[in-house]
């Protein structure tokens, strides 16, 4: 399975959610960023389906990058982070954990997180 990771990514941001598969991918995707908004979510998940554009918006605007990991394709990957309920959006700045969010949010509330770790 190809990735579309480029070599000199360093501190760039993508303008569409990188879609995760693997703890691997995830540690490169977090490590390659500054800040990574991660976006766990289910395809049957109604809440999950109402943040997408939501997300897709914050990827194109923002200088984070946003993952996003399939828990039904990821069991693993997800109770690695204790998700326990889907949407959780987890936010990593400097390839640390410091944020952690349940549930749909609002675009500007979730801007105004982002901001707070890039400016």
């Amino acid at each position: 399975m190809a990735t579309d990771t480029a070599s000199d990514a360093g501190t760039t941001t993508t303008s569409e959610p990188l879609h995760i598969n693997g703890q691997s991918q995830l540690d490169e995707v977090v490590a390659e960023h500054d800040v990574v908004l991660t976006d766990f979510y289910a395809d049957w998940c109604g809440p999950c389906q109402m943040l997408e554009p939501v997300v897709e918006t914050l990827a194109a605007e923002t200088d984070a990058a946003v993952a996003k990991v399939d828990v039904d394709a990821n069991q693993q990957l997800a109770g690695a982070y204790g998700v326990r309920g889907v949407p959780t959006l987890i936010l990593f700045a400097d390839g640390e954990q410091v944020e952690e969010i349940v549930g749909v949010q609002g675009e500007e509330q979730l801007r105004s997180l982002i901001g707070r770790y890039t400016e």
